[in-house]
């Protein structure tokens, strides 16, 4: 049986500086991805393929990333959410459950706390998004100085060996077609200053954790156990400032599990979505 029984739908949401390009499949309540810093809407299609029997997946490329357009000066996260939200409003979404990784946390947690009542399940992979890990409780605060100067060292390990940091070396060396095809989904959105949007997105963490029980929706925090660009504690730290959060660990993936270990990820979701409501 296909994922969907019509072909998916595609557009662009016109911004005042940019346009927004947008991807729907399947049928049944709104389930919407942010994709991280290597991706763009084409990243999804282990999700969208699971997930497309019982839900619309709106898959959807961040400004500046392929093949969204930016504006003259680059891209601001700062403006992440307000495009999430001129999207939902354009597809008459209304409220969505929201799955974001990495840099699409930032997007997902000023969303959820922009529309609080509009976003009824959170799931955040490998990020905090706009929470500032400095304001971690202890013993995760302690834990960020040293993990840093550690992940930074495995970094440089993996780019001399050609690997992506973010697919990691595990996916290098047991699924070396998947590590191709992130590095190609990554490489398409050319021209695009990454580092500069990585300061931007820096310059942006300032929430304290606990300010996302404002969002009043359940949340899910996921972490790869072998991630080295994200800390796999974050997700603890976040979930135990948060009423009712949760975290999950996927033990054998790196900073994206969606990407790595879509089986196991998928699962959590599905789980989690089905708690939800």
């Amino acid at each position: 049986m296909p994922p969907f029984a019509t072909a998916p739908r595609r557009g662009f949401v016109e911004r005042p500086d940019c346009r927004i390009a947008y991807e729907v499949a399947g049928e049944g309540p709104p389930l919407v991805f942010a994709h991280g810093l290597g991706g763009c809407l084409m990243s999804w299609w282990q999700q969208v393929g699971h997930f497309a029997r019982r839900f619309s997946c709106v898959t959807f490329s961040h400004r500046g990333f392929w093949p969204s357009t930016a504006p003259a000066d680059g891209p601001d996260p700062a403006a992440y959410a307000g495009d999430l939200a001129a999207l939902v409003d354009h597809l008459g979404l209304g409220e969505i459950r929201l799955v974001c990784q990495s840099m699409g946390g930032w997007t997902g947690v000023e969303y959820a706390l922009l529309r609080p009542s509009q976003v009824t399940a959170l799931v955040l992979a490998a990020t905090t998004g706009s929470i500032d890990p400095r304001q971690f409780r202890e013993p995760e605060r302690a834990c960020i100085e040293p993990w840093t100067e550690e992940s930074m060292a495995a970094r440089q390990a993996l780019a001399r060996r050609g690997v992506h940091p973010a697919a990691g070396g595990r996916m290098a060396q047991e699924q070396p077609a998947h590590h191709l095809l992130y590095t190609q989904i990554d490489s398409l959105s050319t021209g695009l200053d990454k580092e500069a949007v990585r300061g931007r997105l820096q310059a942006l963490r300032g929430r304290a954790p606990a300010e996302l029980a404002a969002a009043g929706c359940p949340v899910l925090c996921i972490a790869g156990g072998e991630d080295v660009v994200m800390p796999p504690f974050a997700a603890a730290a976040i979930a135990a400032a948060v009423p009712g959060a949760r975290a999950a660990v996927i033990p054998d993936a790196g900073h994206s599990a969606y990407f790595e270990r879509p089986a196991a990820f998928n699962a959590l979701v599905d789980a989690f979505l089905a708690e939800a409501g």
